[in-house]
């Protein structure tokens, strides 16, 4: 389900206090950066931040529940959970947990990957040639 522009507005207008946050349409839901560090995501109509060890257990104290992104596959779930709706309607306090979850690490870039494609064996082409048109 897309995100409803009435509801980003409302999610930006109460991270406010954060300031420097910007908002990026994705996979049908929408993407929070604090400067280039990607924090939340609102899908489906409820607000997402980023949770690690040290904020987890907040979350779980709240009964808030991990963003699962595949309908069919509610076991996968992913390092961002449900903001508590009072927490939500509290723009001071909004921005104290988004603070928390801006401050978690990225985890660290993987390398690009290597090509798996072997090397081209000019030989064994030039072979392969050869006996494909003595087929004909």
């Amino acid at each position: 389900m897309a995100v409803k522009s009435q509801y980003l507005a409302y999610v930006l207008e109460q991270l406010a206090d954060l300031g420097g946050v910007r908002s990026r349409r994705m996979f049908g839901g929408v993407g929070l950066y604090r400067d280039d560090r990607f924090f939340g995501l609102i899908d489906d109509q409820v607000l997402y931040f980023k949770v690690d060890d040290s904020t987890r257990a907040d979350y779980l104290a709240r009964g808030c529940e991990p963003f699962r992104p595949f309908k069919d596959k509610p076991e996968y779930s992913m390092s961002y959970f449900g903001v508590p709706p009072d927490v939500l309607e509290d723009g001071e306090e909004l921005a104290r947990w988004a603070r928390r979850s801006v401050a978690i690490p990225s985890p660290p870039r993987r390398p690009a990957a290597e090509s798996v494609r072997q090397p081209r064996n000019p030989v064994g082409i030039a072979r392969a040639r050869a006996q494909k048109s003595t087929r004909r």
